[in-house]
C-alpha cells in the first residue's frame, strides 16, 4: 500500500470529518432529539412527516443548485471559495442545532435544512477535488481511502457520545446529550477540514466565463441529451435515480420510524452503530464478488434485501412487547448493513462501465443530479403517507414501490 502525499492525506482527512455529520446529526442524534424533545408537543405521525418534509426540502434545494455550480466550481479559482462557503455554512449551522429547545420546532427543522445543504454543497466540491489532489493511477486508492476513513472518522465521536449516553442510562436521549452532540459534530467537522484547507488546491480549471449561469444550464441539457442516445447508461440512471430513492429514505428515516415504533434510544444508538461496523467489510465483499462475476445481479440481490426491510419494518409494530421489536429492529438493521455501503459502491462503478471514459465528468455531474433529487421523493411520500394515515408503517409501503420500479428498469439494463 503506498503511502498518501499531504494533498491526498488533507482530502482524505475531510471524509474522516463531516461523515460525523451525517451519523450524528442526520442519522442518530437530531431526528431522536427532535421527536423527543423539540416536537414533543406534536402528534407522532406528524413529527415524523415534518422531518422526512425538512429531508426533501434541503435535497431539493440542492438538487437545484448543484447543475449551476458545477460549471461555477470548474472555473479558476472558483472550487476551493466554494468549498469553503458550504462548509462553514453547514458547520455554524449544525452548532446552532444545540438551541432549540421544547416547541421550537419549525425553528430547529430550518436550521437543519441550512447545516444538510452546507453539508451537501461542500461535499459536492470535495468529490470534484479528487482530480485536483491524485493522479489517475491512484484515484480508486484515494478514493476507497476516504471511504474507509469516513467510516472510521464518524463512529469514533458517535461512539463516544453512546457511551455517554449508556452512562447515563434511562429511556430517550437526555437534551444536553444531544446538544453536545451537535457542538461535538460541528467542531469535529472544523478540525478534520483544516488540512483541507491549507494544502488542497484546485489545480485544474477553466477560464472565467462572461455567462457562467447560461453555461451551465446549456451544458446540462447538452449531457441529458447524450444520455438519452445511450440507451442502457439512460436506463440505469431511471433505475438508479427509484432505487437509490429507497436506500436513502430508509437511512434518514430509520431512528424516526423506530420511535414510533416504541423503540428505546438506546436500541437505536446501539442498532446504528452496528450498522456502521458491519457495512464496511460487506462492501468489500460486494467489491470482490463484482469484479469475479457482474454488478446487476448483486445490485438486484442488494434491492431484494431492502425488499425484505421495507417487508419488516411495516410488521414492526405489531410485534408484542418491547424486547420483539427490539430483536426484530437488530435484525432489520443487520440487513441494512449487509447491503448499504454494497448498492452505492457497485451502482457508481456500473454507471461508470456504462458511459464513455473521456466524458465522465459529465455524466457523472448527471449521476449527481439524479441522485440529489432521488432523496426528495422517498422522504416526502413517506412522510405524507404517515401523516394521512395517521401511523408511520403506511409511509413504508412507497418505498417498497420505489424499490420494486427500480429493479424492472435494472433488468432491462445490458452490463
Amino acid at each position: 500500500m503506498t503511502m498518501l502525499s499531504r494533498e491526498e492525506r488533507s482530502w482524505v482527512l475531510y471524509d474522516a470529518g463531516n461523515s460525523a455529520y451525517s451519523l450524528i446529526v442526520v442519522t442518530v442524534m437530531f431526528p431522536l432529539y427532535f421527536k423527543g424533545t423539540v416536537a414533543s408537543t406534536l402528534p407522532p405521525a406528524d413529527a415524523t412527516a415534518y422531518w422526512g418534509y425538512a429531508n426533501a426540502g434541503a435535497a431539493l434545494v440542492l438538487a437545484l443548485i448543484s447543475p449551476l455550480l458545477g460549471p461555477l466550481a470548474d472555473m479558476r479559482g472558483g472550487k476551493k471559495p466554494l468549498f469553503a462557503l458550504f462548509f462553514l455554512v453547514g458547520v455554524v449551522a449544525t452548532a446552532l442545532l444545540a438551541i432549540p429547545l421544547e416547541g421550537a420546532w419549525l425553528w430547529a427543522l430550518g436550521i437543519f435544512v441550512l447545516s444538510r445543504i452546507g453539508w451537501g454543497g461542500s461535499s459536492f466540491f470535495y468529490d470534484s477535488f479528487l482530480v485536483d489532489v491524485s493522479a489517475p493511477k491512484r484515484m480508486h486508492d484515494v478514493s476507497s481511502r476516504g471511504y474507509a476513513y469516513g467510516y472510521i472518522g464518524g463512529t469514533v465521536p458517535f461512539l463516544a457520545l453512546v457511551v455517554w449516553l449508556f452512562a447515563v442510562g434511562g429511556e430517550g436521549i437526555p437534551p444536553h446529550i444531544a446538544q453536545a452532540g451537535f457542538l461535538l459534530s460541528a467542531l469535529w467537522w472544523a478540525l478534520f477540514t483544516v488540512p483541507m484547507l491549507r494544502h488542497v488546491g484546485q489545480r485544474y480549471a477553466r477560464p472565467r466565463s462572461a455567462r457562467p449561469l447560461r453555461r451551465s444550464f446549456e451544458q446540462l441539457l447538452r449531457t441529458l441529451r447524450t444520455a438519452r442516445r445511450r440507451r442502457d447508461a439512460f436506463l440505469f440512471l431511471i433505475a438508479y435515480f427509484f432505487y437509490i430513492d429507497g436506500v436513502d429514505t430508509i437511512i434518514a428515516m430509520a431512528a424516526a420510524y423506530g420511535v414510533d415504533a416504541g423503540l428505546g434510544a438506546g436500541t437505536l444508538v446501539g442498532a446504528i452503530l452496528m450498522i456502521q461496523i458491519v457495512a464496511f467489510p460487506c462492501a468489500i465483499l460486494y467489491g470482490r464478488y463484482a469484479t469475479r462475476y457482474s454488478a446487476r445481479p448483486l445490485i438486484l440481490t442488494a434491492i431484494a434485501v431492502y425488499l425484505l426491510i421495507t417487508l419488516i419494518a411495516f410488521f414492526l409494530p405489531d410485534v408484542a412487547g418491547p424486547t420483539g421489536r427490539a430483536a426484530l429492529f437488530w435484525v432489520l438493521s443487520f440487513l441494512v448493513a449487509t447491503s448499504m455501503g454494497g448498492v452505492q459502491a457497485l451502482s457508481r462503478s456500473l454507471f461508470a462501465r456504462l458511459i464513455p471514459a473521456d466524458r465522465s465528468a459529465e455524466f457523472f455531474g448527471l449521476f449527481n443530479i439524479m441522485g440529489r433529487f432521488a432523496a426528495i421523493m422517498g422522504p416526502f411520500l413517506m412522510g405524507i403517507v404517515a401523516s394521512l394515515a395517521g401511523h408511520s408503517r403506511w409511509g413504508v409501503v412507497p418505498i417498497a414501490f420505489l424499490f420494486i420500479i427500480g429493479a424492472a428498469f435494472l433488468l432491462q439494463v445490458k452490463e
